[in-house]
């Protein structure tokens, strides 16, 4: 044996001489625990000499999925729709859900705006010519007496040569509701003569005054409504319809199709705007209808309006038809329209949606100012453009301001429009 066999043999001696008196101890305790090879006293285990175990077995069926288990809160918002979740984002935009409510009942009244119009909008109350608006009361002298208006009293002033107009505050006319005034034809088409609010007979009963013939402003202004909400949602369709084929077209195949696309995008758009509608307007017959004119109208505003949305739709497309998703649609043999259609415009849908929502005030605002030069719809048809068509001097306005009124339904139909697309964006896509 050698010295460092001897070394090695002597080390696990070396080792125990050197343990403390405590470490000794607990060694012999460890070795009297496991003396026949299984722990001892405090040990779990049975004795060697036991012949059978008591053992359970469950007879309920195995769940590989147990450790996965949602509540019913989360299965809630795990397992919602596209749909259901876009509606939890609006709704925690509570500006835009006020303005979607806003915009349903002012486009909901145009189902019944004869009915909610206190006259015919082509009555002509010739007594009553530029009357200003008129008060609504409850008490007369200290008593309770219901809605009501007083008497008007009219005298023409020599100097002025105009018509002034004095409260006759010994005479209120208490105002009736759902009752028979008027006669008029519901969309033309149904006569009727019910109306929710109706003064007595022969009394003057204008809230928001009249116009030059005497015509009740308020009335024209509901029935006007009509027209300016509707041109904007057909106008919309004609300008989304062109815009998203024309534009789809040129950024899924690009190429000559893209080429030529851009070129007539942009001769529209180089053409001003104010000798186009002269143009187009011209085109129309002069001894078309109001309802002919009417669609002309918003053909002429869809038109107009497309090249912007073709544009957006042609440089998102550009980037979405590289997608693997469209190649495997190209592969099963998916045609264009189909992988336009359902692959590629889902894709931008916020966009789109704010686009519709921005573009239709755009159109109302567009028939507006076609009516206010005269260029638009014209008498007997009504409409918020045609209104104001009558405050186009500065100095009717200065001394009849109140014909500016059909300005103020354009701003606030304008500014709701604006944050209903804030919200309906954000919403389009739920999980940014």
């Amino acid at each position: 044996m050698t010295a460092s066999d001897k070394t090695s043999a002597d080390a696990p001696l070396a080792m125990a001489e050197t343990i403390t008196a405590e470490e000794q101890v607990a060694l012999e305790r460890m070795k009297a625990a496991y003396a026949d090879g299984s722990i001892q006293g405090e040990s779990s285990l049975p004795p060697p000499d036991t012949e059978t175990l008591p053992h359970f077995v469950s007879e309920a069926p195995f769940d590989l999925r147990s450790v996965e288990k949602l509540t019913p809160e989360q299965e809630k918002i795990y397992f919602a729709s596209q749909l259901t979740l876009m509606w939890w984002k609006f709704r925690q935009h509570k500006v835009a859900v006020w303005s979607g409510v806003f915009l349903l009942i002012l486009y909901g009244s145009i189902f019944i705006s004869e009915f909610l119009s206190p006259w015919n909008y082509q009555t002509r109350h010739s007594q009553h010519i530029y009357m200003p608006p008129q008060g609504v009361h409850l008490f007369h002298e200290g008593e309770f007496i219901g809605p009501f208006v007083y008497d008007v009293k009219r005298k023409l002033n020599l100097e002025t040569m105009q018509r002034e107009y004095t409260v006759d505050e010994t005479k209120p006319l208490k105002l009736s509701f759902f009752c028979s005034g008027d006669p008029y034809n519901w969309f033309g088409l149904i006569p009727a003569n019910n109306h929710l609010v109706c003064a007595p007979k022969g009394a003057p009963f204008y809230l928001l005054g009249t116009d030059r013939l005497g015509r009740d402003l308020l009335s024209r202004i509901l029935q006007g409504a009509r027209i300016s909400l509707t041109i904007g949602l057909i106008g919309i369709s004609v300008s989304f319809l062109l815009g998203i084929v024309i534009g789809g077209a040129a950024g899924y195949y690009g190429g000559w199709v893209d080429m030529v696309v851009q070129r007539v995008i942009e001769v529209l758009q180089s053409i001003p705007t104010i000798p186009l509608w002269l143009t187009l307007s011209a085109i129309m017959p002069a001894s078309w209808s109001p309802i002919l004119i009417y669609f002309g109208i918003t053909i002429i505003l869809g038109l107009l309006d497309w090249t912007g949305l073709a544009r957006a739709v042609r440089s998102k497309l550009l980037s979405l038809r590289e997608e693997d998703y469209v190649l495997a649609a190209q592969l099963i043999g998916a045609n264009p329209a189909r992988i336009i259609g359902r692959h590629l415009i889902p894709g931008f849908m916020s966009h789109l949606i704010a686009s519709a929502t921005i573009t239709i005030p755009t159109m109302i605002l567009g028939e507006t100012a076609l009516s206010f030069l005269g260029l638009g719809l014209r008498e007997p048809i009504t409409s918020w453009g045609v209104l104001l068509n009558e405050a186009q001097s500065i100095n009717v306005v200065a001394v009849f301001p109140w014909l500016m009124l059909p300005v103020v339904p354009v701003i606030f139909v304008i500014i709701a429009f604006n944050f209903l697309g804030d919200g309906l964006r954000d919403a389009a896509d739920p999980y940014k």
